[in-house]
């Protein structure tokens, strides 16, 4: 079960991100977890937000180069363990994991954990079999 993350290459200059911010602000983009990563001359930022197609939209039009990739997200528990026992599933299953970021909900006592691998459908029923719950974009816009 795949959702939609953004990947933003942002110039690395004072006030790139706050562009990108305020146009997520100023038209009704949530975002529900990000991540950047930086080099000397640019920015990585991933995000996952309320509405993938607008916010592609929106930044396009601004003139940012934006694509869409999908990744895989997974409820845990927020204890400590947890995420190691999601990773030692998906290593038994032979998945490797590219990257991975997480957020907190805002009423829940869970954690959600963004996962870059290369076969999701496999890492889904890795997580699945090993009593996970996936996370669904319609999950994401409830958030």
């Amino acid at each position: 079960m795949a959702i939609k993350q953004l990947t933003v290459f942002v110039r690395n200059h004072q006030g790139a991100l706050v562009e990108i911010t305020e146009l997520f602000a100023s038209n009704g983009i949530d975002m529900r977890a990000l991540s950047i990563a930086d080099t000397q001359d640019f920015g990585i930022l991933r995000a996952i937000v309320n509405n993938t197609d607008e916010a592609i939209r929106i930044l396009r039009n601004a003139g940012h180069l934006v694509q869409s990739t999908d990744v895989i997200a997974v409820k845990i528990s927020d204890t400590p363990g947890k995420l190691s026992g999601a990773l030692h599933a998906l290593n038994l299953a032979g998945i490797n994991v590219e990257y991975l970021y997480a957020f907190l909900a805002r009423t829940q006592r869970h954690a959600y954990v963004v996962l870059r691998v290369a076969d999701n459908d496999a890492a889904t029923r890795a997580l699945e079999d090993a009593g996970f719950h996936m996370v669904s974009d319609e999950d994401i816009k409830k958030l």
